[in-house]
């Protein structure tokens, strides 16, 4: 008798995220709920029948939030490390708007909580409101931005108005907060140099310091070699006379990795706060930061830092230094600007 495999069939599955690092993740997500005239003077003064609406919501997105793994069956169980609900009220459209930020060290990202904590919030102020007027609409519940894994940061192409990037310190990726400062890239790596691969983290440099408004001098592929990285960074002083110069590569524990040497030999003065921040922060997004040798100092009046050599090391070391980097540029200059 002939016998027959069966068929096994699979129509949905979690994705798999064994194999992802945990990073630091955030998502900010808003709605609106228009509730007309009557009801938001009621919500205005604190006089609804049921109580005040938008504290309650604000604890309803919460646990919105909290339960999201428990309503939208693919979503992955999270650990949130914080969530936060706030509301505005909107005089000129008689309507609430909703804001829910979520953040946690996680390997996928929360942007669903961060919209399940929308829609519970908006959904607990209809629950209020709808005894004083019926005809409530729900709008406008849409993600303003997400940050973290390989996406880096996200933001809305309809853009986040000033005040909502100033009250969650959202960053736009090409404020030019450099100011044409002169700048040297130099990438530190033997098989780069032998073009034996492509200079990704060079390349990422480059642009993302065009995006953040430098003006870039000079731009240089070096094998591990620290007579020739010596030697190039005082040829960059001397011609071009940079007020920054970063280096990809050479700050591993590969005994190659010498980029880190070359500058305690060379530099005036080692400023051992930058490599302590790159290692603490860059450890929220890769728990393996704390084995970079990452090192900066200054010769002169230029500062120079060393990064690792990967793309994605590169990326979340600007995200990190964007904070500190025009006032550190400014103290290295003498508190002199250009």
């Amino acid at each position: 008798m002939k016998t027959t495999t069966p068929t096994i069939n699979q129509s949905y599955q979690m994705i798999a995220v064994n194999k992802k690092q945990a990073t630091f993740r955030r998502a900010l997500a808003q709605g609106n709920i228009t509730v007309g005239q009557n009801a938001f003077k009621l919500i205005q003064k604190k006089q609804l029948p049921k109580g005040d609406p938008l504290q309650l919501a604000e604890v309803a997105g919460i646990m919105g939030a909290k339960r999201t793994a428990n309503m939208i069956p693919l979503c992955h169980p999270l650990a949130l490390d914080h969530v936060s609900v706030s509301t505005q009220l909107v005089s000129a459209t008689n309507s609430i708007m909703v804001y829910c930020q979520v953040t946690a060290t996680a390997k996928t990202g929360v942007e669903m909580e961060a919209l399940a904590g929308v829609n519970a919030a908006l959904l607990t102020i209809y629950d209020l409101t709808k005894m004083i007027e019926p005809a409530l609409m729900i709008s406008e519940v849409h993600l303003l931005f997400k940050q973290g894994g390989k996406s880096g940061l996200w933001t809305h192409p309809n853009g986040i108005d000033d005040h909502i990037k100033q009250e969650f310190q959202i960053r736009d990726q090409t404020e030019r907060i450099l100011n044409n400062t002169k700048t040297a890239v130099i990438t530190a790596s033997d098989r780069a140099s032998s073009n034996q691969y492509a200079d990704k983290s060079g390349e990422l440099l480059n642009q993302r310091f065009l995006q953040l408004g430098a003006h870039i001098c000079d731009y240089t592929i070096l094998p591990d070699n620290k007579i020739q990285i010596t030697e190039h960074i005082h040829h960059l002083i001397r011609t071009h006379q940079p007020r920054l110069i970063v280096i990809t590569g050479g700050t591993g524990l590969d005994p190659k990795d010498i980029t880190p040497s070359v500058l305690h030999s060379i530099c005036d003065r080692i400023i051992p706060g930058i490599g302590e921040l790159l290692r603490h922060d860059g450890a929220q997004y890769n728990e393996r930061s704390w084995l970079s040798c990452c090192v900066a100092g200054t010769i002169n009046n230029t500062l120079i830092i060393s990064l690792p050599g990967s793309t994605n090391a590169v990326d979340e070391c600007i995200d990190i230094l964007y904070k500190i980097l025009p006032h550190a540029l400014y103290m290295a200059a003498g508190g002199k600007h250009d």
